[in-house]
């Protein structure tokens, strides 16, 4: 059992290493895709990353979602995982909502910038 300073130090680890993996994503795929797409990326990798779930009924502490679904399905199967695969759902289908908006307001393309770029 981790008392509560190491539950921290592992959560604060956890969160420190997803960050940096989620950054260096960014940036690696943003030498080779459009902005929208790095933003999909990304926002679907920080919502499979970061979303908390409880491990089970009683606990007060919080897991990785994903880690909680996987090992309730290996273990219980669908039904036990169920609990850790709605916010994980959720947290999905808001962060392609995000995209979606961030795409077409700040990672729009207009058409006058781009002819304004073929033409050099």
């Amino acid at each position: 059992m981790l008392s509560e300073s190491s539950y921290l130090t592992a959560l604060y680890t956890y969160i420190g290493a997803s960050a940096v993996m989620l950054l260096y994503t960014a940036w690696w795929l943003a030498r080779h895709w459009r902005a929208g797409w790095v933003a999909l990326a990304v926002l679907l990798g920080a919502a499979v990353l970061l979303t908390p779930a409880y491990p089970k009924e009683g606990v007060s502490t919080f897991a990785p979602a994903l880690i909680v679904a996987v090992f309730q399905f290996m273990t219980e199967g669908l039904e036990g995982a169920r609990h850790a695969l709605r916010p994980l759902a959720a947290a999905c289908a808001l962060a392609v909502v995000l995209a979606i908006l961030l795409r077409f307001t700040v990672f729009r393309h207009s058409r006058f910038l781009d002819k304004r770029r073929g033409s050099r």
